[in-house]
């Protein structure tokens, strides 16, 4: 597959495209259905209370899902993992666009998490096993990262779009002829798995504790800031978690034939990279919650302009994740990691000193162009960092641990952040107005700043490798003539 031959490069180059589209999918199926939320509370009578389970439900079984989707990969063939989870974004789709009632759509969503949770960490594992470390990794998780930037306003604009001209139902349709093209295409593009390795065992021990402990502390942390961190509920959930997070320790150190060796996290790159992608999550990540509520509630824009408010900051994650490959391979992607890092805290701070109650796009676009510049290079450089050194036949599970870490930071962040913004506006007492909407949210993101800010001191874990000298030849992700 990496020999330089047109044809092997054009078939590379046609997969990778593949591996894109793919993770479009995932990221245009987590925002297309922010936007038209308000419309399916009304028309499927949800309540206040389980209208987040739209959301929630595929959070929570998108995280709670990730080792086991990862370990899938390796043990059972990363081309099925792949067809499974499009198979079960395309069905679970179709059934959340047929749904009459509240209950049929969450599971529906918590269907589409699972796809999710399978066919992520296998799309990293591909990427990873078909393209060497080094520059045509580099290049190729430009690419995917580029992809995932464009699905996040993809999925801001058609939410609005389909919300606004056929209907709520629109959002979940619209998934299934694309994942059916992704079905296709995988079988074609897709190298064969080949037959199971005999003498493997699947750990249904530590399958069990890992996706329970694991959809426990994300139910915990989605939870938490609806019910309160003290409620039954949370503080349940948590301690369940911790639990069986231990127990599924403790049979992953006895275990012949683990679903995580625990010899992994001894690759200080992948034990940083975690740390570094659930900071990432935790700062970044949430970010897009306030520019959506600086959108809406202090600017006033409906929800087909609070899409079109994405453009830049998607955009500008886009141009940064080609410039985070290049500089990878050329600087080394702890330089890469550590300058990313530094455009983020810059634009983030122009970012919260822009945000006023009477300020303007135009205000805050320098410093959202920024600091997603920043978050571009850092989304490459990150994922090529956390997988480096990590043998071929590990490489779905420890994607499955990096996203885990990603998806576990993501929901932390968001909750803190949201804890801050509404402490400093004034919403726990009812008193918030656009003033206070406005203060709450410059105040989370000076936090989230500083959160930035300190990664980089995480980032500098990372060991020094010696950047790959530069090549002539034309990049491996790109289709021959």
């Amino acid at each position: 597959m990496t020999t330089t031959t047109g044809t092997s490069r054009r078939h590379l180059g046609l997969t990778l495209g593949l591996l894109a589209f793919a993770q479009l999918i995932i990221a245009v199926d987590y925002t297309i259905v922010f936007v038209g939320l308000p419309a399916i509370g009304d028309g499927l009578q949800f309540s206040e209370q389980t209208l987040q389970w739209v959301v929630s439900a595929y959070a929570v079984a998108f995280g709670g899902f990730l080792l086991l989707g990862g370990r899938a990969a390796d043990l059972f063939g990363r081309r099925r993992m792949f067809i499974a989870g499009l198979f079960l974004y395309a069905v679970s789709s179709l059934a959340g666009g047929l749904a009459e009632g509240p209950e049929l759509l969450i599971a529906a969503r918590a269907v589409q998490g699972l796809g999710g949770a399978l066919l992520s960490p296998t799309l990293l594992a591909l990427i990873s096993s078909l393209f060497p470390e080094g520059r045509e990794r580099n290049r190729a998780l430009a690419v995917w990262g580029g992809a995932g930037s464009s699905g996040m306003v993809l999925g801001s604009l058609l939410g609005g779009v389909l919300t606004e001209t056929v209907g709520w139902r629109g959002v979940f349709f619209v998934n299934v002829p694309l994942a059916i093209a992704g079905l296709v295409a995988a079988f074609w593009l897709l190298p064969a798995d080949g037959r199971r390795e005999t003498g493997r065992s699947f750990d249904v021990a530590g399958a069990l504790t890992a996706t329970a402990g694991a959809t426990l502390l994300v139910f915990a942390l989605v939870q938490g800031p609806t019910s309160g961190w003290t409620s039954t509920v949370v503080l349940g959930s948590l301690i369940g978690a911790v639990l069986l997070l231990g127990a599924f320790l403790f049979i992953e150190s006895r275990s012949l034939d683990p679903l995580m060796p625990l010899r992994l996290l001894a690759n200080r790159s992948l034990s940083t990279g975690v740390v570094v992608t659930a900071s990432f999550m935790a700062t970044f990540g949430a970010l897009a919650y306030f520019f959506t509520m600086y959108f809406s509630e202090v600017l006033g824009y409906n929800p087909l302009s609070s899409g079109f408010g994405f453009v830049l900051p998607c955009v500008g994650v886009l141009v940064g994740t080609q410039i985070g490959g290049r500089m990878s391979t050329r600087f080394g992607v702890r330089n890469a990691l550590i300058a990313g890092l530094a455009l983020g805290v810059v634009g983030t701070v122009a970012f919260a000193a822009a945000v006023t109650p009477g300020g303007s796009y135009l205000s805050i676009a320098p410093g959202l162009a920024v600091l997603s510049i920043g978050q571009g290079i850092l989304f490459t450089a990150m994922f090529a960092a956390a997988l480096s050194g990590v043998s071929p036949e590990h490489q779905g599970v420890g994607s499955g641990i990096v996203v885990t870490g990603q998806q576990v930071g993501g929901a932390l962040g968001l909750a803190v952040l949201v804890a801050v913004a509404n402490a400093s506006s004034g919403a726990l007492d009812g008193t918030a107005d656009v003033a206070g909407i406005a203060d709450g949210i410059r105040t989370a993101a000076y936090v989230a700043a500083a959160g930035i800010a300190g990664t980089i001191l995480i980032a500098l874990a990372f060991p020094r490798h010696r950047p790959e000298p530069l090549l002539v030849s034309p990049p491996v992700s790109e289709p021959a003539a």
